[in-house]
């Protein structure tokens, strides 16, 4: 399993659009990658324990692996097409070498290509339609290996 700030890395330094690299962009695109694989193998690609927030999938992890890699990421305070506040990321060392997998390379390819060309109301009509998301109860944990299997039966 690849850390989780190599997933970051690979994300950002591949997503065609950076200025879309946001907090809350960013925490759902690794949000849709640990459902996909739980469909695909039964197994999340990050140890993250997400959490059913009011505006669907939340944790605080991609932040705190940003806040806690300043020599890797930047962060700054911008605003976004409503006029609210937001956080984009960004890659400051661009010599990393993240250690990721050719599976993982695979399924993180499959996540941008298919969320990349999404604007912002797209993009979350999608990560709210998934299957963890519509069966679930909000600010409730969301246990996406055990939604995959039932959502495959």
């Amino acid at each position: 399993m690849a850390k989780l700030s190599d997933i970051l890395y690979y994300i950002m330094a591949n997503y065609p659009n950076k200025s879309d690299i946001s907090n809350a962009r960013l925490t759902k695109i690794v949000y849709l990658a640990d459902w996909k694989m739980s469909l695909d193998k039964k197994k999340q690609l990050t140890n993250i324990n997400w959490y059913f927030d009011n505006y669907g999938p939340f944790v605080w992890d991609v932040k705190n692996c940003i806040d806690e890699n300043p020599n890797i990421f930047t962060q700054e305070q911008t605003f976004n097409s409503f006029g609210s506040k937001k956080i984009q990321f960004g890659i400051l060392d661009r010599c990393y070498t993240p250690e990721i997998d050719d599976e993982e390379k695979i399924l993180l390819d499959f996540v941008i290509s298919s969320t990349s060309p999404l604007n912002w109301d797209s993009f979350i009509n999608l990560v709210y339609s998934t299957y963890p998301i519509t069966s679930s109860e909000r600010y409730s944990h969301l246990n996406l290996i055990e939604k995959a299997i039932e959502y495959r039966t």
